[in-house]
């Protein structure tokens, strides 16, 4: 048997490494007979926050989570080449050694501003920042409750703390929580840790953030809320759907990324109890990975001066999300939630999903494909992300391709099932 440095290397039972893993190459064979592969695929050119170009064909982006559409901001993009000048391209360092610059700084205080909260902490990204301030904050004694539909990064967030439970309760259900802290013994000194977001990436369906700080709040346990799909989209000046709730105040912990409203690369957590910057000093993921570079800063910085600013975005936004969920839902298609800016098409298995994917790309539509396990109730859907740069004629061009989706659908199926059979 060869060692790590082998080419293919191989038990005595003659499995590989990688024969593990067999199950989901079997699923990926799959995905690839009836089409492009959607989880491998490439964009020629990105034109700006809802055009890409794949060959010679335009595509309309309706899946990438560019919610209020400013990665093509002209006040962003110059931060961020003006920072590139000034401070080269990356910082080589982590935050505790020579990672950290002044625009670090003042993005933390103006984000933790922007919140209403003394102490706000920036990271690499977004899934970093769950990752470290859940492990940071949950000791051995701890009790970490987790929402079932919880990310993949809160799940992640709970395997690196070093305490010694983790508790899911049901789905946006403030009740079962309630239930569940009563019954849950939290000794030697232990603390509850709530984990919930505010709006869900799958499903787009929204969290009742007061209900559960109402439940925190009785039962003496910290809440900590990621909001990394609503900051900047919800909220009389874009903090959030515990903005938009009214109970900003009552979280304890507030977590959010730069990738999608804030147009750039990172993340953040802010907190209502000034201790938290003790943590810079014991999360692992903070203190042994390099920091965010300074155009990464630097667009975020002028992205979060456009959710201050720019209200029109919320606006926008909001308008276009009930438009598409409206069409959507009067041609009969079985969407997931009530109308926010992710609007999630529920199909009937993996394989016809993959194929509509690959028809609405050629049709000139990219919206994302999601299938277990990565979705909630192993869901099988077409993922619609919408943002305040997209028009209304924009919309009415992606309603258009769904409507035509469903007039086709006897076609696409028999071609799916073709092309199945002939690879067999």
């Amino acid at each position: 048997m060869s060692g790590a440095g082998g080419t293919d290397a191989e038990t005595g039972s003659g499995l590989s490494i990688f024969s593990k893993y067999d199950p989901l190459k079997q699923r990926a064979s799959v995905l690839e007979k009836v089409g492009v592969d959607p989880f491998d695929m490439t964009f020629d050119d990105i034109m700006g926050p809802t055009r890409g170009r794949i060959g010679n064909r335009e595509i309309i982006l309706a899946g990438t989570n560019n919610y209020l559409g400013l990665t093509y901001d002209e006040a962003a993009r110059e931060a961020a080449k003006d920072a590139i000048d000034r401070h080269g391209t990356g910082t080589t360092g982590s935050r505790i050694a020579n990672g950290t610059y002044v625009e670090h700084e003042q993005l933390e205080r103006d984000l933790a501003a922007h919140l209403g909260k003394p102490s706000c902490i920036v990271f690499t990204t977004g899934y970093v920042t769950n990752l470290a301030a859940m492990a940071g904050l949950a000791g051995p004694n701890d009790v970490i409750f987790i929402d079932a539909d919880a990310h993949a990064c809160i799940i992640d967030g709970t395997r690196l703390a070093t305490n010694k439970t983790t508790v899911r309760f049901r789905h946006n259900d403030p009740e079962n929580l309630d239930r569940r802290l009563s019954r849950q013994a939290i000794t030697d000194g232990g603390h509850a840790l709530v984990v919930i977001e505010g709006l869900y990436s799958m499903f787009g369906d929204i969290a009742p953030i007061a209900e559960f700080a109402e439940v925190c709040e009785r039962h003496g346990a910290y809440l900590y809320v990621d909001e990394a799909h609503s900051y900047g989209v919800f909220g009389p000046t874009g903090c959030g759907i515990a903005e938009a709730q009214g109970c900003l105040d009552k979280i304890d912990f507030y977590s959010g990324t730069f990738s999608k409203s804030l147009a750039s690369v990172g993340g953040f957590c802010a907190s209502r109890h000034p201790e938290f910057e003790l943590l810079r000093k014991v999360m692992r993921p903070y203190m042994f990975t390099a920091s965010a570079a300074p155009a990464n800063i630097c667009a975020a910085q002028a992205a979060l001066d456009a959710i201050k600013t720019r209200p029109e975005l919320r606006h926008n936004i909001t308008a276009r999300a009930a438009q598409l969920h409206a069409g959507l839902a009067e041609m009969g298609f079985d969407l997931c939630a009530p109308a926010s800016p992710v609007i999630a098409v529920r199909r009937p298995n993996e394989a016809q999903a993959a194929m509509e994917w690959n028809w609405l790309l050629k049709e000139g539509v990219y919206v994302n494909l999601a299938v277990p396990p990565g979705t909630p109730q192993s869901s099988c859907l077409l993922r619609i992300s919408v943002s305040a740069a997209h028009t209304e004629e924009d919309v009415n061009a992606i309603l258009s391709r769904f409507k035509a989706l469903q007039d086709n659908s006897a076609e696409i199926m028999g071609e799916m099932m073709r092309r199945l059979q002939a690879s067999a």
